[in-house]
């Protein structure tokens, strides 16, 4: 009787923990879901980026770059105030070792972004693009070597066909691609900063901003003391392009950080392909920017090997 009666309770047990198994995974697929929509319209932002750098290429990058910071500031912090999100701040701010790892990814941000706006105006759009193309490999790498994610064979060879892509670049020209690989580097590094600080996109992308801006503040008030800031000096137009220096930089950021947090780096990687594929077009089609057969063998390799490194990924998915 007492066998009957523990066999009933398990029967009923079953279900129940069918049912929590399936809300578990239910969660993660509205959680990843929710990582790779805010990935692509991130990603999808950050492609049309030169339109709006071109729009304000008269102003020197290193004071367009202020204005990204002090306005995004700004902005989040407007943002903090809606949410009420100060609390989150204030532990965040509390916490050494998390203000330490903001201030790299804040370090590392601020260098990408200064990149990126010098390279777009001095018409270097398809150095971006290779850059960016770049990118997601080296964040495959980065992966590897400090989240220890592993990677198959055909993998490290897409890697491989990346490095000659580059090669191929510096045999015939002589030098390295700094722009693109700078872009690389420092993007990759930040989101993997980023994915590892335990701090929600707001609170995160407020405090690296944060940081950044008593610089950024100097050197505009340096400017505007000695007559020569861009800001209310060149006209209404002008103006308004550096007042939307804050949105246009704080929203892709963190979409991208929100999705960064909620998929695999391997993904984020895989989605990278919308922006460079973005300023690719923009480079060739729209600012007719020199595009030599040394440049097509470059960027036949790095695509091929994007095309490898996506293949793998997506048996991989099938096979689990």
């Amino acid at each position: 009787m007492a066998k009957d009666l523990e066999d009933v309770g398990n029967d009923a047990a079953r279900p129940r923990a069918a049912a929590s198994t399936l809300s578990r995974a239910a969660d993660a697929s509205a959680r990843a879901a929710t990582g790779v929509a805010c990935s692509v319209g991130a990603y999808a932002l950050w492609g049309v980026f030169p339109v709006y750098f071109k729009a304000v290429a008269a102003v020197p990058a290193l004071e367009v770059l202020a204005h990204r910071i002090v306005w995004s500031v700004l902005l989040v912090a407007g943002l903090l105030a809606v949410q009420r999100g100060w609390r989150l701040v204030a532990r965040a701010l509390a916490d050494r070792r998390l203000l330490l790892t903001l201030a790299g990814s804040a370090l590392v941000i601020s260098l990408n972004w200064g990149v990126f706006i010098w390279a777009v105006a001095d018409g270097r759009i398809l150095e971006c693009s290779l850059g960016y193309y770049i990118n997601p490999l080296v964040s495959v790498v980065l992966g590897v070597a400090v989240l220890r994610e592993r990677l198959r064979p055909v993998q490290w060879l897409a890697v491989a066909i990346a490095a000659i892509g580059v090669a191929i670049e510096v045999i015939s020209f002589g030098t390295l691609p700094w722009v693109a690989l700078t872009l690389a580097v420092s993007f990759a590094l930040y989101g993997l900063i980023r994915k590892t600080a335990p701090v929600d996109p707001v609170s995160g992308l407020f405090i690296e901003t944060l940081l950044l801006s008593p610089a950024a503040l100097i050197f505009l008030a340096a400017l505007a003391a000695q007559g020569e800031g861009a800001f209310l000096g060149e006209g209404w137009r002008i103006d308004v392009l550096l007042l939307l220096a804050g949105p246009i930089t704080a929203l892709p950021l963190l979409l991208f950080v929100a999705g960064a947090q909620r998929i695999r780096l391997t993904t984020v990687g895989l989605l990278q392909y919308i922006a460079p594929t973005g300023h690719f077009l923009l480079a060739v089609f729209v600012y007719r920017e020199p595009f030599t057969p040394v440049h097509l063998a470059t960027f036949a390799f790095i695509w091929l090997a994007l095309a490898v490194y996506s293949l793998s990924i997506l048996h991989g998915r099938r096979t689990a």
